[in-house]
C-alpha cells in the first residue's frame, strides 16, 4: 500500500523569537564564485544559538535525541595544469577564485590526459569548476578551428533545474571569454524556435538523460556537426543515477558512446558525484569506461550543527489504539516558520509533493499569526509545476525574496542556494549520501551551518534517531544499478537498433545479455536481421518503448474542470493512489478534489474546494513465485532470492480528517490490477522453529506481518533503494512454498538490485529488524516499530512478541556471513494487503515514487 503520511496532531504554540541580524560583508571565498547576495544584509548566524532558540519552547529540548558537531576544515591549494589556457584561468580569477583545490587540479588534469574521471567530494567542494576549467579551455580552443565549432561538451543533469542553474553558471563564468563559448538548454521547455540554432551553433549544451533518451539521440542525423565534435561529457550529480533509473541511464550513455563513435568522436566521461563507496566503480558501471576516482576532498567547510529531532507522541490513538506521535510534516511546518521569524533563510526537504504542499500551506498560516508580510516569503517547490513556476521560485529564492522553502527532492541537487543558514530534513531521505547533500545546501558560503532531522513516526526513522552511529558513523552507500537487467536492456537495444542498425561489433558495449535478448526481440517482431545487421522493423518511435524513469507512461495530466487549464502532472505509476476519483490534490496550497481518472487519455478532472479532510488510498497485493534461483538454508527454515509476479490493484481510499488524522470513512475504487515481474528474497519458517518460537496458528499471521512492516521499514538501510521501489508481502500458507512466508520485492519490471543486495545482508538486516522492534517502547505496536500507515489489512493483524520470537529463532539458523555491514539506504515504502486476512502486502506500485522528487521530464 502506498499513501502519504498525513498530519496528525494540534501544533504546537509557535515561539516567537526576536533576532537582530549581525550585517557585515561576507568575504569572497578564495576558491569560489562569489555567491549570488540575497536582498539586503547578509547575517552571520551561530548554528548552535539557533538550535538553541528552536529547543527553547514547551518540550521542546527533549526532542532532540543526539547532536552532531562537525567542525572545520580547512582547505589546500594547488595550481591549474599549465595547459589550461589562460585566458580561462583569468576568467576564474575574475570570478574570485585565485586557486583551486587539490581535487580540483588533480581532476583537470586527467580530463587534459583524455582519462574519465570521477569526484566525488563534498557538497560545496567546487566540483563544477573541477570539469568546467578542462572544458571551457577545450572549447576556447576548439573555436578556433575553421567553423568556430571545433569542440562540443555535452552536460547531463537529472533535473531541469539544474541544469537550467549550471547554464547560468557557465555564461557567467565564461563571460570574458566572448562568443568562443556558447551555452544553451535544450530540454522540453526549449522553445522550439531556439532548438534548430542550438543544434548549428551551441558548443556547450546542458540537458537530461530523458531529452537524450528521447530527443538527441533518436534524431541522431540532425546532431551530427555537434556529435562529431563531441570532446567531453559531464555527468552532474551521478550518484543520482542508481537503481532501475540508473540502469536505463547507462544505456542510454552507450548508446551515446556508439553514435560517436560512428561520427568519429571518442568523449571523455567527467562525473561530478557527492561523495559515495567505491566511485569509481559505479561510474564504470554507469559509463561503460574505465574512470578514475577523486574522493580526497581539499576543500575547506565551516561548522554544521546537525542534530536529530524526534516529534512527541500526542494524547491520539491509531489504528489498534497504538500511541500515535505527532507527525514530521507539522513539525517540520513549525520549524521552519520559528526559522522565518528568525530572518534565518532556510529550506525543508520533504520526501512527497504533498508534504512539500502542506508544510509550506501550514508556515504561511502561522507567520501570518505573527507578521502577514512574511507569509508570502515562504513557498513550495516541486516537481509536476509548470517550468514558468518552477523559474519564478528558483529566481525568488537566488534574489533572497524567499526567507523559508519547502521543497522536494528537486532542489537537493547542485542548485546554487547560496546564502542559506539551515536546512530542515522532514524525514529520513533514504540514503546517508541524500542526508549529507541536503544538509549542504546550507553554509555555502563557509559559514557555520545548521542541519535537523525530523524524524516520522516509522521504523526507520525511529531506529536512526537513536542509533546516530548508523549515520554519522558510518560511510555512505554504494550506488546500486544493473545495466544487463533484461527489462532495461530490450528497449535500448531497439532504441540503437532504429538510430544506426545494430551489428555483432555493436553486442560488446550493451553488455553480455544483449546477444541472448536479440532471438526474443525479432521473435517479438521488434528486430529483425538482414545480412549482418538487426534493424527496427515498427513505424513507431523505438525510443518509446520505454521510461527511463520507470514511471509506467505517460504522465496524467491533471486539469481544472470549469477552465481548461493545466494545474501540472502526475506520474502514471502514482496516479492510481494520488488522482483517483475523490481525491483530494494540492497545487501551489490550493485544494482540489478529482471529479474523474481518465486513464485511457491520461487526463485527471479536478475542482476546487476546500474540504475538511485529506485522502490515502489502499491496495491489494498478492504474489507468486516463478523461479527460485538461489536459496540457503537458515536452520530448518530457507532464504531465497528469484522471480516473482505481484499484483496489485487499488481497491479503495480513506477520508481521514486533516488536524487529528480520526478516519472519516472508506469508499471503493474500481481501478484495474496492474501486474509486475520483478525480483524478490523471501524466507520461510517450519513448524518446529514455529514451535521453538512459541508462535501458534493464532498469532502466526500477525508475527509475520509485524516482521514484515519492521524489515521493510529497515531495508533501506542495507540496500540503496528509495520507499517507493520496495514492497512486500507475508502469508501463513503460501502455495507455492507451502510454508508461513514473507516476501520483500523489488518494486521495478526485472527488478532492481534491491532484493539481491537484501538477500546478501540479510542476516545484518533482520537483525537490525528484530532489535527495532524489541526496543521500541510500545505495549503491542505502533508506527514506530511494527505499524506502517501504508497496510492495506490497516494494520491487522500485527503481533509485537510474537514477531521478536519468531526473528529470534530464525536468525538463530541464520548462514554466518549472510549479512554485512549495510549498504545503503533509502526508505522504503510499505504495505498493502494481499487478499487474505492475513496475507499482507506492500505495494509501491501505486507508490508516490517519482512523485516525491523531480521528475525532469525531457
Amino acid at each position: 500500500m502506498a499513501f502519504n503520511h498525513l498530519p496528525a496532531g494540534v501544533h504546537d504554540a509557535l515561539v516567537p523569537l526576536s533576532v537582530t541580524p549581525v550585517t557585515h560583508s561576507v568575504p569572497m571565498a578564495e576558491n569560489h564564485r562569489s555567491d549570488r547576495s540575497p536582498t539586503g544584509p547578509v547575517s552571520r548566524v551561530d548554528p548552535g544559538a539557533v538550535l538553541g532558540r528552536l529547543a527553547s519552547g514547551p518540550s521542546r529540548a527533549s526532542r532532540i535525541t543526539h547532536t552532531e558537531h562537525v567542525p572545520p576544515r580547512a582547505g589546500r591549494h594547488a595550481v591549474w595544469p599549465d595547459r589550461i589556457r589562460a585566458e580561462v584561468i583569468a576568467a576564474v580569477q575574475r570570478a574570485g577564485i585565485q586557486h583551486p583545490w587539490a581535487h580540483q587540479a588533480r581532476a583537470a588534469e586527467h580530463a587534459l590526459d583524455g582519462e574519465s574521471v570521477v569526484v566525488a567530494t563534498g557538497t560545496a567542494s567546487g566540483k563544477s569548476l573541477a570539469y568546467l576549467v578542462p572544458v571551457l579551455s577545450s572549447l576556447l580552443d576548439g573555436s578556433e578551428a575553421p567553423n568556430g565549432r571545433g569542440a562540443t561538451t555535452l552536460y547531463l543533469s537529472p533535473t531541469k533545474a539544474l541544469a537550467a542553474d549550471q547554464c547560468r553558471s557557465v555564461k557567467e563564468l565564461s563571460h570574458p571569454l566572448g562568443n568562443s563559448v556558447r551555452p544553451a538548454v535544450y530540454d522540453g521547455d526549449t522553445p522550439f524556435e531556439e532548438r534548430e540554432w542550438i543544434r548549428q551553433y551551441a558548443n556547450y549544451v546542458l540537458t537530461n538523460p530523458d531529452m537524450l533518451h528521447r530527443g538527441i539521440l533518436p534524431s541522431h542525423p540532425r546532431w551530427s556537426s555537434f556529435l562529431k565534435a563531441l570532446k567531453y561529457v559531464v555527468i552532474d550529480e551521478c550518484h543520482t543515477y542508481r537503481g532501475v533509473f540508473g540502469s536505463h541511464v547507462a544505456q542510454v550513455m552507450r548508446r551515446l558512446r556508439r553514435l560517436c563513435a560512428r561520427y568519429g568522436s571518442s568523449p571523455v566521461f567527467l562525473l561530478a558525484s557527492a561523495t559515495a563507496a567505491e566511485p569509481a566503480v559505479a561510474a564504470r558501471r554507469l559509463t561503460g569506461l574505465p574512470v578514475v576516482e577523486i574522493a580526497d576532498d581539499a576543500s575547506p567547510r565551516g561548522e554544521l550543527v546537525f542534530a536529530l529531532w524526534e516529534p512527541p507522541l500526542t494524547d491520539l490513538q491509531g489504528e489498534k489504539g497504538a500511541p500515535v506521535r505527532r507527525t514530521a510534516t507539522a513539525e517540520t511546518a513549525d520549524l521552519l516558520t520559528d526559522l522565518a521569524v528568525q530572518g534565518i533563510r532556510s529550506v525543508a526537504f520533504v520526501r512527497s509533493r504533498r508534504g512539500a504542499e502542506l508544510i509550506s500551506v501550514i508556515a504561511q498560516e502561522r507567520l501570518a499569526e505573527v507578521d502577514r508580510s512574511l507569509a508570502g516569503r515562504v513557498a513550495a517547490y516541486r516537481g509536476g509545476y509548470l517550468p514558468e513556476e518552477r523559474r519564478a521560485l528558483e529566481q525568488a529564492l537566488h534574489s533572497g525574496e524567499l526567507l523559508g522553502l519547502s521543497a522536494t527532492t528537486a532542489l537537493e541537487l547542485g542548485i546554487d542556494v547560496s546564502g542559506l543558514d539551515a536546512v530542515l530534513i522532514s524525514g529520513y531521505p533514504g540514503t546517508r549520501a541524500s542526508l549529507w547533500q541536503q544538509a549542504g545546501r546550507a553554509g555555502r558560503s563557509g559559514q557555520g551551518a545548521l542541519a535537523v532531522l525530523v524524524a516520522r513516526d516509522d521504523p526507520l526513522d525511529t531506529y536512526l534517531v537513536h542509533h546516530p552511529e548508523a549515520l554519522f558513523d558510518r560511510p555512505v552507500e554504494s550506488t546500486v544499478l544493473d545495466p544487463d537487467n533484461p527489462y532495461v536492456l530490450a528497449p535500448h537495444l531497439c532504441a540503437a537498433a532504429a538510430e544506426i542498425p545494430l551489428t555483432e561489433e555493436d553486442l560488446t558495449l550493451f553488455g553480455p545479455e544483449a546477444e541472448g535478448l536479440l532471438p526474443q526481440l525479432e521473435a517479438a517482431r521488434l528486430l529483425r536481421r538482414r545480412t549482418k545487421a538487426w534493424h527496427w522493423t515498427r513505424r513507431e518511435r523505438a525510443a518509446d518503448l520505454t521510461d527511463i524513469r520507470g514511471e509506467g507512461g505517460r504522465p496524467v495530466q491533471v486539469v481544472e474542470a470549469g477552465t481548461g487549464r493545466l494545474l501540472g502532472t502526475v506520474d502514471a505509476g502514482s496516479a492510481h493512489t494520488s488522482v483517483h476519483e475523490g481525491a483530494v490534490h494540492l497545487h501551489q496550497g490550493r485544494t482540489y478534489l478529482v471529479r474523474s481518472l481518465d486513464l485511457e487519455d491520461s487526463v485527471a478532472l479536478v475542482e476546487q474546494a476546500s474540504p475538511s479532510y485529506s485522502t490515502v488510498a489502499r491496495d491489494t497485493t498478492a504474489i507468486s513465485v516463478l523461479e527460485t534461483e538461489t536459496e540457503i538454508p537458515w536452520g530448518d527454515g530457507r532464504l531465497c532470492y528469484g522471480s516473482v509476479e505481484v499484483t496489485n490493484q487499488v481497491v479503495s481510499f480513506l477520508r481521514r480528517r486533516l488536524i487529528t488524522g480520526e478516519v472519516l470513512g472508506e469508499q471503493k475504487l474500481d481501478l484495474p490490477p496492474r501486474t509486475l515481474r520483478t525480483r524478490a528474497v523471501w524466507w520461510t519458517v517450519t513448524e518446529d522453529q514455529l514451535d521453538e518460537a512459541r508462535i501458534n496458528p493464532e498469532i502466526l499471521g500477525g508475527a509475520l506481518h509485524a516482521a514484515e512492516h519492521a524489515s521493510i521499514g529497515l531495508l533501506p538501510l542495507f540496500a540503496t533503494c528509495d520507499r517507493w521501489d520496495i514492497g512486500g508481502v507475508s502469508i501463513p500458507l503460501h502455495p507455492d512454498t507451502l510454508l508461513p512466508t514473507v516476501f520483500v520485492y523489488d518494486g521495478h519490471p526485472g527488478g532492481a538490485g534491491f532484493a539481491e543486495r537484501a538477500f546478501h545482508t540479510a542476516r545484518a538486516w533482520l537483525t537490525a529488524t528484530r532489535e527495532a522492534i524489541a526496543s521500541c517502547e510500545c505495549e503491542a505496536g505502533c508506527p514506530s516499530c511494527i505499524q506502517s500507515p501504508k497496510c492495506g489489512n490497516g494494520n491487522d493483524p500485527l503481533h509485537k512478541r510474537g514477531a521478536v520470537r519468531l526473528l529470534s529463532v530464525l536468525l538463530r539458523g541464520a548462514a554466518e556471513g549472510e549479512g554485512e555491514s549495510p549498504a545503503g539506504a533509502t526508505d522504503g515504502e510499505e504495505e498493502g494487503p494481499p487478499g487474505a486476512a492475513e496475507g499482507e502486502g506492500e505495494a509501491p506500485l501505486g507508490a508516490d515514487s517519482a512523485a516525491d522528487g523531480e521528475s525532469a521530464r525531457a
